[in-house]
């Protein structure tokens, strides 16, 4: 067999070796093509080249959609009337109380917050607030101790009272600590009210069921009032700090004293007197500052006030002074307010508020569309000029002009009948502030 020549085997490799180095090449630049185009991907792109998936979006997207989900648009509201509109809280707003010195406003929200405000800013440009914290909970309900150095608040998931002390700092601010434990569970219903006897001596808190408990400040239930009303749809201490009273399914309100001793000691909670003329499930009540008249509103579509100042020990009954109509009432639920000089009654149905002389039981002013969801408080200041609602995450005040114009009839009625010089001139002087009041509004009638 003859073997082949060395200058065709020579050729034969380097052919062979040349090809190899092609498939190499070819397959190492397909190597890099791929890295490139996966590193070059955008993120959320699929290796398969389908469009990315919609539902994984960068980080910044879904940042600015959560915000946009957490702060809802604020209500936006405007009246001639409206004097200032606190805005801090990031929650809705459930309940407010202004404090017995008139100096503070506590307010509590489902943020986990209670905002303290200052009164005397009301009017001004800024409002300013200082908050405390509701660890692991929510308040619904917050009152002020009478000594304007503590606040209580009922917690939405612990179902009980806690109380807040609070302290003054050498800047002026205030540091708010939680008393380390809280009051027992008593109550098996939601509570729909608390409240602290401006004495001192007792709190009140009230259920839905029927269940009205009288406690000391120590957290021992001294009373348990069964009202017999099927449910209670409202509770309140008088600011006499005398009474507890109740309304709810019955067309009454009925009214208990709650007894000491000259030693400050709890004897009895007794029946005290009832408010009987409605016709159907009484809403809500208010008693004025005095606790000497009582408002009402039912479901029978109608208000009433009251005479309190009666001897019930004698078997005496409060005395009807006035009935006016509010269609309202009958086909939802209604708060009211009355001013501290029982002048003015003020309705709230829904985000609604209606204010009525009740002197002569007429609508004066209404406020429609106040707030963003149905109002859940409505208070007038201690003065009696500025009435506040809350309902969403702010509070408005409005200027009580009837309670201006109230003053205004009152003084020209008792301007015809002073007997002595003295007299018409402090009289004359509480006639012309009221009309410079109104004028300023612009609401003086000619």
């Amino acid at each position: 067999m003859e073997l082949p020549q060395m200058p065709e085997l020579m050729g034969l490799s380097l052919l062979l070796g040349l090809l190899a180095l092609m498939a190499t090449a070819a397959v190492a630049r397909g190597w890099l093509r791929a890295e490139e185009e996966t590193g070059s991907r955008p993120a959320g792109q699929k290796a398969n080249g389908f469009p990315p998936d919609k539902s994984l979006k960068s980080k910044k997207q879904k940042q600015h959609q959560r915000i946009r989900k957490e702060k809802p648009q604020q209500h936006n509201f405007t009246h001639r009337l409206l004097a200032a509109a606190l805005k801090s809280h990031s929650g809705n707003i459930s309940c407010m109380d202004f404090s017995s010195n008139g100096k503070y406003l506590a307010t509590c929200a489902d943020d986990r917050t209670v905002r303290i405000w200052s009164t005397k800013d009301f009017l001004q440009r800024e409002h300013r607030s200082l908050r405390a914290n509701v660890e692991l909970d929510h308040a619904t309900l917050v009152r002020f101790s009478p000594d304007c150095r503590a606040f209580i608040v009922w917690l939405a998931n612990g179902d009980t009272l806690r109380v807040f002390k609070m302290t003054k700092r050498e800047d002026g601010g205030y540091t708010f600590t939680a008393n380390p434990e809280d009051f027992p569970k008593k109550h098996k219903a939601p509570v729909v009210n608390i409240g602290i006897a401006d004495t001192g001596k007792f709190i009140m808190t009230a259920s839905s069921d029927t269940t009205i408990l009288i406690w000391n400040l120590k957290g021992h239930v001294l009373s348990t009032i069964n009202t017999n009303q099927m449910n209670n749809t409202y509770a309140a201490i008088s600011p006499c700090s005398r009474f507890v009273a109740s309304c709810g399914f019955t067309p009454d309100v009925k009214v208990w004293e709650v007894c000491f001793g000259k030693k400050g000691d709890f004897q009895e909670v007794m029946r005290a007197f009832e408010l009987k003329g409605h016709s159907a499930a009484v809403h809500f009540f208010a008693f004025s500052n005095d606790s000497r008249r009582m408002a009402s509103v039912s479901k029978d579509g109608t208000w009433k006030l009251w005479d309190t100042d009666v001897e019930y020990k004698k078997q005496q009954d409060p005395y009807l002074l006035r009935t006016g109509c509010f269609e309202e009432a009958s086909t939802m639920l209604c708060r009211l307010a009355l001013s501290p000089d029982a002048q003015v009654l003020a309705l709230a149905s829904g985000s609604s508020i209606h204010l009525y002389n009740t002197r002569r039981g007429e609508k004066e002013e209404c406020f429609e569309q106040v707030h963003g969801e149905c109002i859940t408080d409505l208070s007038f200041d201690i003065t009696g000029r500025l009435l506040a609602s809350c309902g969403d995450r702010a509070v408005r005040l409005f200027h009580n002009t009837p309670g201006h114009r109230a003053v205004v009839e009152e003084m020209q009625g008792l301007l015809k009948r002073a007997s002595n010089e003295s007299t018409r001139q402090r009289l004359q002087q509480q006639l012309t502030q009221a009309q410079e009041a109104l004028r300023s509004l612009g609401a003086l009638k000619k």
